[in-house]
């Protein structure tokens, strides 16, 4: 028998929440930033948004390249075509007239990424040396240390929790329920041994922030007020960041040239240098493509078994 009334009503409401879940919430406003831009333009041009003609959408990204890189110009189209399939139309992105522009686009401009500096564990070890033995420099401590030795995600760093953690003989278990290339939280584990100094060891560092914190569960990163108060709210993806930025401030470079993701692709880039095989490294990233992984570490790797060594010179 089919659904009637309220009941379908319910139905069609969940619905659109499970199709609202298969993205990530960043990911979703994303899509509806790109969405607003291209429908202000075909307003401000009195174009048609959708259904929008293939000819509206290869003059917005042509508009676009004027002052957008093209993975913005490509994550546009990406929006575009994926509002007009929800609305039941066919997609203006894939008509040929776009494809080559974008293309023309990519060619002329480049499509590199601008990557962000990698944070190496030398500037980990410098960079925690400056923070104080408050709640908040403790807190900061393990954050950087942890992070950067278990190559996480700031999206990851921040939605730890002490359930997710197992302090053991050999170091500490982080459990990740859920990530970026895990969206369905099937989970997995990282192993973080301990350090061979106590000053810069991350094990040692969650140990004294959670005796100091006095926390037996909720986010292990939270929010400290400014009288020490801790709440149960977790720090945010943005706050790693801010903490990378001050953090190599202090280190006399531009904060402008790091990122909350530096600390992952130091490790990589640290562990690539110091002759960790890629296997290995993938092992504690969690990367599942190999060319992902040395679009990281090939700073790492540029100085070693280097042709120019071999050149006489």
């Amino acid at each position: 028998m089919a659904p009637e009334g309220a009941e379908l009503a319910t139905l069609i409401g969940e619905a659109k929440a499970f199709a609202a879940a298969a993205h990530s919430p960043n990911t979703q406003a994303a899509y509806e930033s790109d969405w607003r831009d291209f429908t202000g333009w075909c307003f401000a041009h009195r174009l048609p948004a959708c259904p929008a003609a293939p000819e509206t959408a290869a003059l917005y990204i042509t508009a676009l390249a004027r002052t957008s890189k093209p993975s913005t110009i490509g994550r546009r189209l990406s929006a575009i075509s994926r509002f007009h399939r929800a609305a039941g139309f066919p997609s203006p992105t894939a008509a040929p007239e776009v494809r080559t522009v974008l293309s023309g686009i990519r060619r002329q401009k480049g499509t590199a990424p601008n990557r962000k500096k990698p944070m190496t564990g030398t500037m980990v070890v410098r960079a925690v040396a400056n923070l104080g033995d408050g709640l908040i420099g403790l807190r900061n401590r393990a954050l950087l240390l942890i992070t950067y030795a278990g190559a996480l995600r700031r999206s990851e760093a921040v939605a730890l929790r002490w359930e997710n953690i197992d302090f053991g003989p050999e170091g500490v278990t982080l459990t990740i329920a859920r990530s970026k290339t895990d969206p369905t939280g099937k989970g997995s584990a990282v192993g973080i041994p301990f350090g061979s100094s106590p000053e810069t060891c991350p094990v040692r560092a969650l140990e004294t922030w959670k005796a100091a914190s006095q926390q037996t569960g909720g986010p292990v990163f939270p929010v400290i007020g400014r009288a020490g108060k801790i709440f149960g709210e977790a720090l945010s993806d943005r706050a790693v960041a801010r903490l990378v930025k001050q953090s190599v401030a202090g280190l006399g470079l531009d904060p402008a040239a790091y990122s909350g993701h530096s600390l992952r692709a130091g490790l990589a880039t640290t562990a690539a240098a110091n002759g960790a095989a890629e296997r290995k490294i993938m092992d504690q990233t969690r990367h599942r493509s190999v060319a992902t992984l040395r679009s990281y570490i090939r700073e790492g790797n540029l100085f070693r078994n280097n042709a120019a060594s071999l050149a006489e010179l």
